[in-house]
C-alpha cells in the first residue's frame, strides 16, 4: 500500500513537472505570437522566469527522491535553450579593441530623479559626463520645458537634438541624441501613437554614415495602484479569487499595450530593412521584455548586443517586482558589439542605462559612395 501510494505521488509530481515544462515552452516562445491577434497570450513571455524556477525546484525534487527521473526537468531546459539564452545570457568579459564607439541608451524619466533626487537633471548630467560615451540616446528627454538642458549638454557634446512626440500637461515624451558625431539628418519613423515614437538619426562617423534609431515604444500604462496590486500578488498577500481577478485584469492591460506596440515594432523593422545599405544601431526603451514580439520583430536580422555579449538577467527597469530587461541595444552585422551591460549603479530614473561598445568593421568603412 505504501509503495503504491509512493508511486502514485511520484507519477503526480512527474505529471506536474511535464505540465510546467509545457507552460515554460509556451512562455519561452511567446515572442512568436502576434499581440494583435492574441494580446493576452502574447504576454506569456513575462512568466518565463517563474517557470524556469519551478522547473528547477522539480530538478531538486528528483535529485532528492527519484534521481532516475531527473531527465524530465533537464529535457525541459534543453527544449527552451534558445529563449533561455535570450533571457539569461552568459558570456565572458571581452577585451575591447581600440577604435570602438561607446553607446549609452537611457530612459531618464523626464529628469524627475526617480523620486529620490531633488536635482534630477543634474544627477543624470553628471553621470553622463562621467561615462564619456560617444553617442548618448535618451528617452523621455523632455527638454522643451526647461531649455537650459541643451546649454548643459553642449558643454560635453557638440551635436544635440531632441524630437518631441507630445507636450501636454499630463503627457510629455521625447527622445534625444547627444553625440560627438555630426548629425547629418533625422527621420521620424511613421507609425500611429499618441505619445511615443522612433527617430532615425544619420551620423557622420569618419568617412561613413551610420543610422542610430532611438525608440520609445508604447508604455504598459500600468498605474501606481496596478503595480502595487501586482507586488501584493507576488508576495502572496492576496486571496485566491481576488488574485485571479487581478491577474486577468493585469494581463488584459498588458495585452492591449503589447497590441499597440506590435505595429510600432513592425514599422521600425520595415525601416531597417529599407535602409540595409547603412550600418545600423537600434536602441531605446522597448517597454517589453526580451521574450516579446516587439523585441523579436525589431531584432530580426540584427545582433542583440546584450544577448551576444552581456551577462545575467540584465534588469533595466528598476521598480521592484518587474524582473525584466526592457531597454535594448541592437546592431547590424557591420558592427561587432563588446561587453553590453546594464549599469545598476545609477538610480536617478526608474530605468537603468544600457551601455555597449561597438566596433565598425573595416568592410563597412568604405565611405558613402555606395550608400545612396
Amino acid at each position: 500500500m505504501i509503495k503504491q501510494l509512493k508511486n502514485f505521488t511520484l507519477n503526480m509530481v512527474a505529471g506536474a513537472n511535464i505540465a510546467t515544462i509545457l507552460l515554460m515552452l509556451l512562455a519561452g516562445y511567446a515572442d512568436r505570437i502576434n499581440p494583435v491577434d492574441y494580446p493576452m497570450l502574447s504576454c506569456m513571455g513575462m512568466t518565463f522566469p517563474f517557470f524556469l524556477i519551478a522547473n528547477l525546484l522539480f530538478l531538486f525534487f528528483w535529485l532528492t527522491f527519484k534521481w532516475k527521473r531527473v531527465w524530465i526537468p533537464i529535457i525541459g531546459y534543453v527544449m527552451v535553450y534558445a529563449p533561455l539564452t535570450i533571457y539569461l545570457p552568459v558570456n565572458k568579459v571581452q577585451e575591447v579593441p581600440e577604435g570602438t564607439i561607446k553607446l549609452l541608451s537611457y530612459n531618464v524619466c523626464q529628469y524627475g530623479g526617480n523620486y529620490k533626487y531633488e536635482h534630477g537633471f543634474e544627477t543624470v548630467y553628471e553621470y553622463l559626463k562621467g561615462q564619456d560615451a560617444d553617442i548618448v540616446c535618451l528617452q523621455e528627454d523632455v527638454d522643451t520645458w526647461r531649455r537650459f538642458v541643451f546649454l548643459w549638454y553642449e558643454k560635453i557634446y557638440p551635436y544635440n537634438d531632441t524630437t518631441v512626440f507630445v507636450m501636454r500637461p499630463r503627457s510629455t515624451n521625447a527622445v534625444g541624441i547627444h553625440t560627438r558625431f555630426p548629425i547629418l539628418k533625422k527621420e521620424r519613423i511613421p507609425y500611429p501613437s499618441m505619445a511615443n515614437g522612433s527617430v532615425a538619426y544619420y551620423l557622420k562617423v569618419d568617412n561613413d554614415t551610420i543610422i542610430v534609431i532611438n525608440n520609445h515604444l508604447e508604455s504598459t500604462h500600468l498605474s501606481s495602484e496596478d503595480r502595487s496590486r501586482y507586488k501584493e500578488m507576488l508576495r502572496g498577500k492576496m486571496e485566491g479569487d481576488t488574485a485571479k481577478a487581478e491577474s486577468m485584469l493585469l494581463l488584459h492591460k498588458l495585452g492591449q499595450a503589447a497590441a499597440k506596440r506590435a505595429p510600432e515594432a513592425d514599422a521600425v523593422h520595415e525601416y531597417i530593412e529599407a535602409h540595409r545599405q547603412y550600418p545600423i544601431i537600434v536602441c531605446g526603451d522597448f517597454n517589453d521584455n526580451p521574450i516579446s514580439y516587439a523585441r523579436r520583430t525589431v531584432a530580426k536580422g540584427l545582433k542583440d548586443c546584450f544577448v551576444e555579449t552581456g551577462r545575467g538577467i540584465g534588469m533595466s527597469y528598476n521598480q521592484k517586482g518587474f524582473f525584466f530587461r526592457i531597454d535594448h541595444i541592437l546592431c547590424s552585422d557591420d558592427f561587432e558589439p563588446y561587453n553590453c551591460e546594464i549599469d545598476s549603479k545609477v538610480d536617478a530614473s526608474d530605468h537603468y542605462p544600457i551601455i555597449c561598445r561597438l566596433k565598425l568593421s573595416p568592410k563597412s568603412q568604405k565611405g558613402n559612395e555606395n550608400r545612396e
